[in-house]
């Protein structure tokens, strides 16, 4: 249920895992860290090979996200896995767009994809808890920042309108503030040790790591740039 903004209603943001994770992350997706962020973000997608090599690692990290989230026996992880933020069937659309009918057998994970998504499995296999740090990251990320990169491909790459931008495009959710407001407010709900909390925010930052050397991997760095704006609008925009 999406929260209504009165002046006395408490922001999730500002506590309880929300806050840990915006805080304890944010020297990881620092705008000041990225020092080709200005010209990168400027220079647009360089190509449709890169932006299709990117979509293509999201789908070996989502498909083993995903999965690991519907074999998990863990309850948190399953309260914070909504459906209209599932993206490997949008992703699949796109695949087909890219690289036409076959593309299953087409298709390879990049080095980076492949250590991303084994480090899914792993942790939903040893500690599921902190694939909870993987839906924050992965999610929120691409749920607030989807109008933004979506715009960015078509207009760079002149994608025929609607076509290769489905992974971006959230249909089912109106109202992104306010779908990620009642998230966190999910998300502080969970009952979690402080213990818990602290390897959650670390993971997180562990992401972080693994979603810029899938970043680093493709042509150029305007890719990286467009991420890293994503979730400095993010934070600048959920905060009322």
């Amino acid at each position: 249920m999406a929260a209504t903004s009165t002046s006395t209603e408490t922001n999730p943001r500002l506590e309880g895992l929300a806050f840990d994770l915006d805080d304890g992350t944010r020297k990881s997706h620092s705008v000041a860290q990225n020092s080709s962020f200005v010209t990168g973000f400027f220079r647009g997608l360089s190509t449709r090979e890169a932006y299709s090599k990117l979509l293509t690692s999201l789908y070996f990290v989502y498909t083993a996200m995903e999965e690991t989230f519907d074999s998990t026996s863990e309850d948190m992880v399953k309260k914070m896995d909504d459906s209209e933020l599932r993206r490997v069937d949008a992703l699949r659309v796109d695949m087909e767009y890219f690289y036409g009918a076959g593309w299953e057998k087409i298709i390879t994970p990049s080095r980076a994809a492949k250590k991303y998504a084994d480090r899914v499995i792993e942790v939903g296999s040893d500690k599921p808890k902190l694939l909870i740090a993987h839906q924050y990251t992965r999610y929120l990320g691409d749920l607030f920042g989807g109008q933004m990169m979506s715009g960015m491909a078509t207009r760079s790459l002149n994608l025929e309108d609607g076509k290769g931008v489905a992974f971006y495009t959230f249909e089912d959710i109106n109202s992104p503030k306010d779908f990620i407001t009642s998230w966190y407010q999910k998300l502080n709900e969970l009952d979690l040790t402080a213990k818990e909390k602290q390897e959650i925010v670390d993971e997180a930052n562990y992401v972080f790591e693994l979603n810029i050397e899938i970043l680093e991997e493709l042509e150029g760095s305007a890719l990286k740039a467009a991420w890293t704006l994503a979730w400095k609008s993010f934070r600048e925009k959920m905060i009322f």
